[in-house]
């Protein structure tokens, strides 16, 4: 008897797994056909390339999902589960994706002009090389990270960029101010890298931090009386500024990234 309700409890196990893989793939045609699947469980569902513009998605569970590629214009993707996605090269020109869940999310590449987000939604995702993207919907850490990837890359004119950006969120954060020093001597801008690092000298002095500030400043004068032997930008920040800011950790993101699937 014992065995026969064992029998009957694995087929009833098989018959819902069976169901459950047919409204994942019942949800993933209305979703391609319609355009319309609201709060759909669409876990892990490939959808490169799809066309799915106006699509109606909203709430919909769209963790881990493949969208690389895909057209996504004016979709309604408010409330949405995105965790982990890969939105890679995907269109999402004015998508609402407020509300939205963004952790670990591929965004690389894609375009987001004007796009709905949340401020700070993008802090935990992958947006490199994202187009469209308004400084207004981004945080401080957002704008400092990504001024540390392209100075880290050599794109010192952009990573000058993202750190005035940042100092404008955040006029007080010291080290984006040392950033963008380094950022500006880095292209020659000498006078204008000096004055960066003498403002953080004094943020550095006003929290108590003595031997930065004075290591800012040393820095500051070096970069006004440059040896006769240095050349002008091209690595000349890090070749003035090597000793002064030998212990000073800039090049680091001030928090870490969520990592990508398969990336662990």
């Amino acid at each position: 008897m014992g065995q026969h309700r064992l029998r009957l409890a694995l087929l009833a196990l098989a018959l819902c797994g069976s169901a459950a893989k047919a409204a994942d793939d019942a949800a993933v045609i209305r979703t391609l056909e319609h355009r319309h699947c609201e709060r759909c469980q669409l876990q892990d569902a490939d959808l490169v390339h799809a066309d799915l513009r106006e699509a109606q998605l909203q709430g919909a569970a769209l963790q881990r999902a493949n969208l690389s590629g895909a057209q996504l214009d004016g979709a309604n993707l408010k409330g949405s589960n995105l965790s982990f996605t890969s939105l890679a090269g995907a269109s999402l020109r004015g998508a609402d994706l407020r509300g939205s869940q963004l952790e670990g999310t591929d965004l690389r590449g894609s375009d987001l002009s004007g796009a709905q987000l949340d401020p700070g939604a993008l802090e935990r995702s992958h947006w490199q090389g994202a187009r469209g993207i308004s400084t207004a919907v981004q945080s401080y850490a957002e704008l400092h990270n990504a001024g540390v990837r392209a100075a880290e890359a050599g794109r010192y004119p952009e990573a000058e960029t993202f750190f005035s950006s940042a100092i404008q969120r955040l006029p007080d954060a010291a080290v984006s101010w040392v950033a963008r020093g380094m950022s500006r001597a880095e292209q020659g801008n000498l006078a204008l890298a000096a004055q960066d690092l003498r403002y953080a000298s004094k943020l550095y002095a006003a929290m108590g931090d003595e031997p930065q500030a004075k290591a800012l400043e040393q820095a500051s004068n070096q970069l006004l009386t440059p040896s006769k032997t240095a050349k002008r930008g091209n690595g000349m920040g890090s070749a003035l500024l090597g000793g002064a800011l030998a212990a000073f950790k800039i090049i680091a993101p001030l928090a870490a990234k969520v990592a990508l699937p398969g990336a662990l």
